[in-house]
C-alpha cells in the first residue's frame, strides 16, 4: 500500500490494481471513499480497462479470431508496478502479459498517476501504445463515494449538482447491455436527488453529458466533494442495491448495445491508438 498526504488530505493507494482505498481529509476528518463493505460491494474504486462495461457474451472477435473478457476488463485485478515519486505523488504501471494476450492481443502500458494538490486529488489515466500495430481500448473510473459520510444524516439527504446539465438522458442497460430505450430526468436547479431506487435496474449510462463537474452535497451541512473531469464521453452513475454509496463514472468507452455485432474495432467509444504514441486523460476529486 502506497500512502500520499499533504496538509490537507491522505490517500491509500493499493498495488493490487493500481485502486484507490482511501480519500481522508484532515480539515473535515472525513473519509469520502466507500468502505467497500462485502455486503454490497467489495470494490473502492477499481480502473476500467482494456473495455468498459460489459461485452455481449462476453467476448469480442479481432482479426478472425474471438476472445473473451469479463466486465470491465482485468486491470482490477492484476498487480501494478508501484513506484512513489514523492510524498504526493505515485505511479502505477502495468503492461501486457502471457496471461493478458491470451484475452487481449495488444501490448501495452497502462500508467495511473495519482497526484495531491492542496485539497484535491488527481488521477491520471496514460496509456501507450508499445506494439506493432493499432491498439484498441477502452477506459473508465469506477470511484464510489460514502453515502452518508457525515453523522447524522442519510442517503436520501443528498444530492448531485451538475454544473451545466438541466435534463439527464440516460441509456438503460439490459442484463449489463446498453439497450435501446431511453429515459429522462428534469433537474430542479441543477441537483439530482440519491434515492435508492434510481438504481435499482442497474447503472444509469449518459453519453450527452454535458457538465463537466458534478458535487456530491448534503441539504443538512456544507461538506461535500466537487469531482472535475473533462474529454470522457460517456459517464456512469451507479450503486449496489440500497448500498451507502454512490460511483460517479467518468468513461472513454461504454458497453456493449444490445445489437452490437461483438467486431472490436466496431465497438461504440473504442479507441484507436497508433504504434509509439500515448494517450491521456484525468480526473480530480476535491474535498471540503
Amino acid at each position: 500500500m502506497i500512502t500520499l498526504e499533504n496538509d490537507y488530505l491522505k490517500v491509500s493507494i493499493a498495488a493490487k490494481g493500481a485502486e484507490l482505498q482511501g480519500l481522508y481529509s484532515k480539515e473535515t476528518e472525513i473519509e469520502y471513499l466507500w468502505n467497500a463493505d462485502p455486503e454490497y460491494w467489495a470494490k473502492y474504486s477499481p480502473v476500467l480497462f482494456p473495455i468498459v462495461g460489459s461485452l455481449k457474451n462476453d467476448h469480442f472477435n479481432y482479426k478472425g479470431k474471438t476472445y473473451n473478457l469479463p466486465r470491465h476488463g482485468f486491470a482490477r485485478d492484476h498487480v501494478f508496478k508501484a513506484a512513489q515519486i514523492s510524498k504526493t505523488e505515485a505511479v502505477f504501471t502495468l503492461t501486457q502479459s502471457e496471461e493478458t494476450l491470451k484475452v487481449y492481443p495488444f501490448q501495452f502500458e497502462l500508467k495511473l498517476i495519482y497526484r495531491l494538490i492542496d485539497r484535491k486529488l488527481s488521477l491520471t489515466y496514460e496509456v501507450i501504445n508499445t506494439g506493432k500495430d493499432e491498439l484498441l481500448f477502452s477506459i473508465g473510473a469506477h470511484p464510489a463515494f460514502a453515502v452518508p459520510n457525515t453523522p447524522n444524516t442519510s442517503y436520501e439527504d443528498y444530492y448531485l449538482a451538475f454544473n451545466t446539465d438541466e435534463k439527464l438522458t440516460y441509456w438503460k442497460l439490459d442484463n449489463g447491455l446498453v439497450a435501446n430505450e431511453t429515459e429522462s430526468i428534469d433537474l430542479n436547479g441543477h441537483k439530482l436527488n440519491l434515492k435508492h431506487d434510481l438504481f435499482y435496474n442497474d447503472a444509469l449510462v449518459f453519453k450527452t453529458l454535458q457538465s463537466s463537474c458534478i458535487s456530491l452535497l448534503n441539504t443538512k451541512n456544507d461538506y461535500g466533494l466537487h469531482f472535475h473531469f473533462e474529454d470522457f464521453p460517456f459517464f456512469g452513475i451507479w450503486a449496489a442495491t440500497d448500498a451507502p454509496f454512490v460511483c460517479l463514472e467518468p468513461w472513454c468507452g461504454v458497453a456493449d448495445g444490445v445489437n452490437h455485432n461483438q467486431e472490436l474495432k466496431q465497438k461504440e467509444g473504442i479507441i484507436s491508438l497508433a504504434p509509439n504514441k500515448n494517450w491521456e486523460r484525468f480526473w480530480e476529486v476535491e474535498c471540503f
